[in-house]
């Protein structure tokens, strides 16, 4: 379980492949970039991919041939990466199932918008609300955005790691063996860097830390986001043993 969605890039222009990977990352999604579309397939066939943005023009392969065998087996959300010009091409892109598309050059933040949008999209089209509320906190799964009380509440990388794994699950508990996973790689053998991470976590979001309500200790199991409104009953089970950028365009 990777909590961060996974954005599969095919383009054939390694430079343009780097630059939307590198920047996609510090916005807190996971990618990979590809060349074509025979290694998109193995991509797709090996692990789980949220979103696919796929180049128009690829050598072999296109886009368009892509895209409709794509959506001959699988519904993931595809955001189309066109030249000026090629405006039928883009309606038939959308026609084959495309769920969005840009035009190149195209404004980084522009595609970041997009890319999330269409999981929105996709999340609400499946059942799914992209954004989780426990109390006076609201996560946004989509845009990585916390806000307490209406207020935008700033989290080190590894607390808001923390928070999402479990807002991911909301109400259910997520094991101590796979929060350190998720977080640190690492096992149980670590798990005073859990409570260490749980406890400062607790101190920003948590009304009373000492007596926490949102993330709710179960002892010797983990822990979980309890999204009623008073908090769990059991979340004081385990008190004591938690004690111990920029806007580049690119053609």
């Amino acid at each position: 379980m990777n909590e961060r969605p996974h954005l599969l890039i095919v383009d054939d222009d390694r430079e343009i492949r780097s630059l939307l990977a590198q920047y996609l990352e510090k916005h807190e999604f996971r990618t990979t970039a590809v060349p074509d579309g025979k290694e998109m397939r193995r991509v797709l066939e090996r692990s789980h991919v949220d979103l696919l943005i796929l180049d128009l023009m690829l050598p072999g392969e296109d886009g368009l041939s892509l895209c409709r065998e794509l959506r001959s087996r699988s519904q993931v959300p595809v955001i189309m990466l066109t030249a000026r010009g090629e405006d039928v091409d883009r309606i038939i892109g959308l026609e084959l199932g495309a769920d969005d598309y840009v035009v190149k050059p195209f404004g980084i933040s522009e595609l970041l918008a997009r890319c999330e949008g269409a999981l929105r999209r996709h999340m609400r089209a499946s059942g799914k609300d992209p954004v989780v509320r426990a109390g006076p906190l609201s996560i946004d799964l989509v845009a990585h955005i916390v806000t307490l009380q209406g207020k935008r509440l700033q989290l080190t990388r590894k607390e808001q790691q923390l928070l999402f794994a479990l807002a991911s699950h909301a109400g259910l508990v997520v094991t101590h063996e796979q929060l350190l996973w998720d977080i640190w790689h690492s096992d149980a053998s670590n798990i005073q860097y859990l409570r260490i991470l749980v406890r400062k976590l607790r101190e920003k979001i948590e009304p009373d830390a000492a007596r926490p309500r949102l993330i709710v200790s179960e002892s010797g199991i983990g822990y979980r986001l309890d999204t009623a409104t008073n908090g769990g009953a059991g979340a004081e089970a385990e008190i004591s043993s938690d004690k111990a950028s920029s806007d580049k365009t690119w053609a």
